[in-house]
């Protein structure tokens, strides 16, 4: 069900044009599902039979409610629509169903939250595990979500022709921001957040081929996990440049790069492809630095954000330009006051230029913003190299 949920959930929506309904509908015919299939066997087509069921159940639960307030008209044409012949097909929604949870009218948590319980199908309490909400404020968001679709009538279809990019780019984020929370959070929840990015860039890929971008966030996604297995030794962080190279997944490194070479021929560069190609460019041993830098430099077009300032500065000091990326991070000690990654770095940067006073402030500053312990740990022995 992890790929039929969104696709069925989907296919209820555009019929129903109600989240909430399509979803208590198809969590009834998953009940009915588990209680039949498992006395008999399967069906040839479970999606079918899954969409068949649910669309019964939510005619039930117009004819009880009367929610459409159509009257029984209305209703009468929904109970003789042929769900069963519509189920044969399943027509494929879920490009317009990740544009409606993607929405710019929501807010951006809201987007990652409804994306997640919509097209992976993780439940209320996983996503709230996840973000560390409890799962009846999640829940209250989602309906809110759900709530605010139907009031501010946003619309279950694709953006205009005009609309794509930006909006696209939102989706993309989105997943972005989902893959980031699980990297973050790193293994341990019953649902691996990257690996939920990773399926719904998948799909995203799937169902919007030949897509410069969302191939360079796919590319971006792929290169990133395939060092997982190395980034934590004995519960500690390791630096890219001291990870064990054998213990990346090369098959999934190798397809990042493919993907990313693909994007780039399209000649239609944008964010996620230059974010892509500095991984790439960090997994060379050596990583070229000047090229990071470049990069960075250009990313500063598509995102003139503080943390993008502050990665290109990084870059300017692996190249050799250490007072001027020590004047670049002064700048944005405001804006970063509490970001962790800007004061692990500014430490990093105060020791090769000789200031340990103020390098062993930084990384206090990091080690008490540290997002888990493992990066705790690794900032700990980094700080206390320098203490004698």
């Amino acid at each position: 069900m992890r790929e039929d949920w969104g696709r069925c959930l989907a296919a209820l929506i555009a019929r129903f044009r109600d989240f909430q309904l399509a979803e208590d509908a198809l969590q009834e015919a998953l009940a009915a599902a588990a209680q039949h299939w498992g006395h008999s066997r399967v069906p040839d087509r479970p999606q079918a039979w899954l969409l068949a069921v649910a669309g019964r159940k939510a005619v039930d639960r117009l004819r009880r409610g009367k929610r459409d307030g159509a009257g029984a008209a209305a209703l009468a044409v929904l109970a003789a629509d042929p769900v069963e012949e519509e189920a044969e097909m399943i027509p494929d929604h879920r490009l317009r169903l990740i544009f409606t949870c993607c929405h710019p009218a929501l807010a951006p948590k809201t987007r990652v939250a409804l994306t997640l319980r919509t097209l992976g199908g993780l439940t209320t309490g996983q996503i709230a595990s996840a973000f560390l909400d409890s799962e009846i404020a999640m829940g209250q968001r989602l309906s809110r979500a759900r709530a605010k679709i139907a009031t501010a009538g946003i619309p279950f279809k694709l953006p205009e022709p005009e609309d794509l990019p930006e909006r696209l780019n939102s989706v993309l984020t989105v997943v972005y921001l989902i893959f980031n929370a699980g990297y973050t959070a790193g293994p341990g929840h019953d649902r691996d957040l990257c690996d939920e990015a990773i399926f719904l860039a998948r799909l995203l890929n799937r169902l919007q081929p030949a897509t410069a971008e969302v191939e360079g966030a796919l590319a971006l996604l792929l290169v990133t996990h395939s060092r997982r297995a190395a980034r934590v030794v004995e519960g500690v962080s390791v630096a890219l440049a001291d990870q064990n190279r054998t213990l990346w997944n090369r098959p999934m490194l190798d397809e990042g790069q493919e993907l990313l070479d693909q994007a780039v021929g399209r000649r239609s560069p944008g964010p996620f492809q230059i974010k892509a190609a500095i991984a790439v460019l960090h997994s060379r041993d050596p990583p070229d630095w000047p090229q990071i830098a470049a990069l960075y430099a250009g990313l500063l077009c598509h995102e003139p954000t503080p943390v993008v300032r502050l990665n290109h500065a990084v870059a300017l000091a692996e190249t050799g330009a250490l007072s001027e990326a020590l004047e670049r991070l002064g700048a944005l000690s405001d804006a970063l006051a509490d970001y962790q990654p800007f004061h692990a770095a500014r430490a990093e940067l105060l020791v090769r230029d000789g200031q340990i006073a103020a390098a062993l402030a930084a990384y206090d500053r990091a080690i008490e913003l540290a997002p888990s312990p493992a990066d705790a740990a690794f900032l700990t022995r980094r700080r206390n190299r320098h203490l004698s």
